[in-house]
């Protein structure tokens, strides 16, 4: 609907979106990274950084976020996540690509949980609380506009991987996180997230608990999820290079690759809206799980075949895409207001705890130097999360979801 507060709000973030995802940095970090004598072992460990720092700062940024409201959690987190970028003009030790990392990670969390807590809270003042997966598709759509231009953009101006290409990047970058500060200030908080801030810290986690423990579907559709995504989708995209090089894909023609996955995920991000009305959510979701699965199985078999990657490749980009938006529509149906982001920050620790066991149960495989190996052990993780139970909040025996 027109001129209401979602329409609004979802306007904003898909701007904002598309401003604070442009990191001209994007496709040649690592190279940034090398070029400033940090070694494989340095990477490894700001990987690590990163990813400490959103486990830590899940609960406290989803407290604060409910407390103080999504629209103070966006302007704080952009605000550190300006402070990473930042720290990167002027970082010359390792030491400080570690801070620069453990700030970047911080920042994410932010965001995490606040952003759908927000959007959901929108629609359901404007009465739209059955259009979230659209809402989320189309801010999505934002993001891959973003990386498509960061990854032609930047890897074009970073050509020679020159100290001054790496700082105009950086600046560049800068540049539009600046632009993303300014119009956060033009959301409007819904009524929903401004009555309940003098909850404590304690009760909002508690409560938090509360709602998962009392709404088991919600832990199982999550893990569903989220046993799909890390295995087709973090864990490919860090073996998706390899992968097509050894299949005959010229090493210049992947970033053409990433960006024509941009364009298609674009595309398919807007169109959740006529998907879900041709076919049920539910089986969208096993549907796009079982097609996740079998793209990592022929990723395993077929090794040679230049097209036959290409294809496999833009499969586990879409699929991933396409899931997303439909369960955060499905999930946020059961969470209450009051305790939104701090509820979604919870699964958000329970999705880290996902990747520390995908990684260990991988890691002896992955030494074997075997892509094919690699990828039927993701496959067979992907298969169980599919398999998990998907069930909307009106084929609860309750009928409701968790009161507000």
């Amino acid at each position: 609907m027109k001129q209401t507060l979602a329409s609004g709000n979802i306007r904003l973030l898909f701007w904002l979106g598309i401003f604070g995802t442009l990191n001209f940095l994007q496709p040649v970090m690592t190279l940034f990274y090398l070029k400033n004598g940090l070694t494989e072992r340095d990477i490894f460990i700001i990987l690590f950084c990163w990813s400490f720092a959103v486990l830590i700062g899940e609960i406290p940024t989803g407290v604060y976020a409910d407390r103080f409201g999504p629209k103070v959690s966006f302007l704080t987190g952009c605000l550190v996540r300006l402070a990473s970028i930042f720290l990167l003009l002027f970082a010359t030790e390792p030491w400080l690509f570690y801070v620069s990392s453990l700030i970047n990670g911080l920042s994410v969390t932010f965001y995490s949980g606040a952003d759908e807590a927000f959007i959901y809270e929108s629609l359901k003042e404007s009465g739209e609380t059955g259009k979230m997966d659209q809402a989320m598709g189309r801010i999505q759509s934002g993001d891959f506009i973003a990386t498509l231009i960061s990854v032609l953009f930047g890897a074009f101006l970073a050509k020679d991987l020159s100290h001054d290409q790496f700082t105009m990047l950086i600046l560049l970058t800068i540049s539009f996180q600046i632009i993303e500060f300014g119009l956060t200030f033009f959301l409007r908080n819904p009524k929903a997230v401004t009555q309940k801030k003098q909850v404590r810290a304690f009760q909002q986690i508690k409560s938090g608990i509360g709602v998962i423990r009392r709404a088991p579907r919600l832990l199982v559709m999550f893990l569903n999820v989220t046993l799909v995504f890390i295995p087709a989708g973090a864990v490919f995209k860090n073996f998706d290079q390899p992968y097509l090089v050894t299949a005959g894909v010229p090493v210049a023609w992947i970033g053409v690759l990433y960006a024509l996955a941009a364009v298609f995920g674009f595309f398919a991000a807007n169109s959740i809206g006529r998907l879900t009305h041709c076919c049920s959510r539910i089986v969208l979701m096993y549907t796009t799980g079982f097609l996740s699965a079998a793209g990592l199985v022929l990723a395993a078999i077929c090794r040679s075949g230049i097209w036959t990657a290409i294809g496999i490749f833009f499969l586990l980009k879409i699929v991933q895409v396409i899931r997303y938006p439909i369960y955060s529509q499905i999930s946020n149906d059961y969470i209450p207001s009051g305790v939104r982001a701090t509820t979604i920050s919870l699964l958000s620790i329970v999705d880290s705890c996902c990747d520390l066991a995908v990684f260990l149960l991988l890691m002896p495989i992955t030494s074997e130097n075997s892509l094919s190996s690699v990828f039927l052990g993701c496959a067979v993780i992907v298969l169980a999360g599919t398999l998990l139970p998907i069930r909307p909040i009106n084929s609860d025996p309750a009928g409701t979801r968790p009161s507000d």
